[in-house]
């Protein structure tokens, strides 16, 4: 076999982290991509992964970071869409200026990052793109609307793209964070390194019986 490669959009402290150090452990190729590079130099050198600067919410920004890929060779096998903004309050009170930064990284970030992905994966014939949402993504909460327009939205990308891709061979998975991602002694958060673990479980679903969501919260959380 073939070392796969994953590439993991918006990495920092938790789950991007936890996914990072399991693919590495795994035997995958990584590439990393944030705005703030800095914050996972350390990261990087334990997992050996490649370090992209991206913004992704804006076009020239990934548009760059996936030529830099192909100019090494690297063609993801599994993409990672881990990057979120949130701003909170009464909508009469909101920033405009926040909610549309909520919004172009949320949602429209994600299509960026989709889009060049899909174009690769397409042309290699395979390939998984995974995001991560959340309940806000399912239910929309008081004095939180701009974070659940953005993540409707990724809901209805994903949704879309797996019933536009599914048949061509390229996975699309939906991951429902419904909870508060940490460690904690009783298990009341959903732990990192727990998500990770499904999230590789999703990548590797036989095509017979992909998925295109999956739920995940702590026992605690109520339904």
């Amino acid at each position: 076999m073939t070392q796969e490669r994953a590439l993991i959009v918006g990495v920092g402290d938790g789950l991007s982290a936890s996914l990072a150090r399991l693919f590495h452990k795994e035997g995958m190729e990584l590439a990393l991509a944030s705005r703030n590079t800095e914050k996972f130099a350390g990261l990087a050198a334990e997992t050996g992964a490649s370090v992209h600067t991206c913004d992704a919410g804006d076009r020239d920004s990934v548009a760059s970071m996936f030529d830099a890929l192909d100019s090494d060779g690297f063609v993801p096998d599994v993409v990672i869409y881990n990057p979120s903004f949130r701003v909170r309050g009464p909508v009469a009170e909101l920033d405009q200026e926040a909610v549309e930064k909520t919004l172009m990284i949320s949602a429209y970030g994600a299509f960026l990052v989709a889009q060049h992905a899909a174009k690769r994966m397409l042309t290699a014939g395979s390939g998984s793109i995974l995001f991560t949402g959340a309940s806000a993504g399912v239910k929309g909460y008081a004095n939180s609307a701009p974070f659940a327009m953005g993540k409707f939205a990724l809901r209805g990308l994903a949704q879309s793209m797996a019933r536009e891709l599914h048949p061509q061979n390229i996975h699309i998975g939906h991951f429902v964070i419904d909870g508060g991602i940490g460690e904690s002694a009783d298990d009341s958060k959903l732990h990192p390194d727990a998500i990770a673990d499904s999230y590789l479980h999703f990548h590797r679903q036989h095509r017979s019986s992909w998925a295109w969501e999956i739920e995940l919260r702590p026992f605690v959380e109520n339904f």
